[in-house]
């Protein structure tokens, strides 16, 4: 049995990174070169993971625009 999807909680606050979480979502702090939540999807790809549903909290909008495409970018 493969699994094909992945459930990533990422609805806390980061109170323990204040001040640095004011401004950008725990989930999204950089780790040398990438955000962390990138590197756990990626590591989920990898696994064969088709589908990844990451729960936030309201207020973390950065989330989903970080993994929107950007057309003026492409």
């Amino acid at each position: 049995m493969q699994i094909r999807k992945a459930v990533i909680p990422a609805a806390g606050l980061g109170t323990r990174f204040l001040p640095v979480t004011m401004s950008v979502p725990k989930e999204l702090l950089p780790i040398i070169d990438r955000p962390l939540l990138q590197y756990v999807i990626a590591e989920a790809a990898e696994a064969g993971v088709e589908e990844v549903i990451i729960v936030t909290s309201p207020g973390k909008e950065s989330i989903s625009d970080y993994f929107q495409p950007h057309a003026a970018l492409e």
